[in-house]
């Protein structure tokens, strides 16, 4: 198979180079000097050129307080530039896969979402996202792949790493760290989400629309911060903090975990949430 996978340099976009380097199967990762998904005719010269036969998208914009003060770039990238890719694809007969967010929900209904339910954004980077949902499932081979609370051995150059290392960081200058213990995830690790993303493609029954994955089980990122901090047996005095979901005057959703439900009927999905930050961390720190 021939693969054009977008945004070679993030978390995710990382991985699965990682992990399609292992197989047969051959794939184009152009940098963003080469391919910019905001351009419409920088992914149709890609098509043509490289004829891929699946394309999966990972760029976005998605820095969420950023998409506050520049609405317009965030719906170009989440939104515009997923449709433009979503109906180019659909032109090419190929199908098309790119990522969606936890935060497309309002957290209101305290448990964890299924593909089904009804989202209700309450900021801009869940609504840019939810738009770039409909403008990419209007096409006949379009998959949209909704997770939460990524980390990965790369790093999102955005937001300046991710969670974990950030937290590392923090108790190497800090002796009291105070943490959100207001909004419920399902942090999910890169390289166990690219493996079952690549099932998810590969599936003879697989269907276009909306699929979540994300690794099991819910947590607070205060309850993130206490297992990543007992793993590595740092001693710090850790606070739970309730903000209220809010960044200032941005609202986050209070309870965004999500339930694989359609790709577990397909048998696949994910590890215990637990299980995957014991294996990042041993990987990353303890080798």
């Amino acid at each position: 198979m021939k693969y054009l996978v977008i945004g070679k340099t993030g978390q995710l976009g990382s991985a699965l180079i990682h992990d399609l380097s292992t197989t047969s199967n051959e794939v184009l990762a152009p940098n963003k000097s080469e391919l910019d998904i905001t351009d419409k005719q920088s992914f149709l010269s890609a098509m043509k050129e490289f004829q891929p036969e699946i394309v999966i998208n990972t760029a976005a914009y998605h820095n969420v307080p950023l998409c506050e003060d520049h609405p317009l770039e965030a719906f170009q990238a989440n939104c515009l530039a997923v449709k433009d890719m979503a109906e180019i694809t659909s032109e090419f007969d190929v199908w098309f896969v790119s990522f969606s967010t936890d935060y497309v929900f309002d957290g209101r209904k305290g448990e964890q979402y299924i593909e089904t339910d009804v989202p209700g954004p309450l900021q801009i980077y869940g609504l840019s996202k939810l738009a770039g949902e409909f403008a990419a499932i209007s096409y006949s081979k379009s998959i949209i792949i909704r997770t939460c609370g990524l980390y990965g051995f790369q790093g999102a150059t955005s937001k300046g790493g991710n969670f974990i290392e950030k937290r590392i960081k923090d108790s190497k200058r800090l002796s009291l760290l105070e943490m959100s213990n207001d909004q419920t995830v399902s942090p999910t690790f890169t390289s166990d989400l690219s493996k079952a993303v690549l099932k998810l493609v590969d599936h003879k029954s697989k269907q276009p629309g909306i699929y979540h994955l994300v690794n099991q089980g819910f947590c607070t990122w205060y309850e993130l911060t206490e297992e990543i901090f007992k793993i590595l047996d740092i001693s710090i005095k850790l606070i739970p903090v309730d903000r209220k979901g809010l960044t200032g005057k941005m609202r986050r959703p209070l309870f965004s975990a999500l339930k694989n439900e359609k790709a577990a009927n397909m048998n696949i999905d994910l590890p215990h949430w637990k299980d995957a930050l014991k294996r990042y961390i041993r990987s990353k720190h303890l080798e």
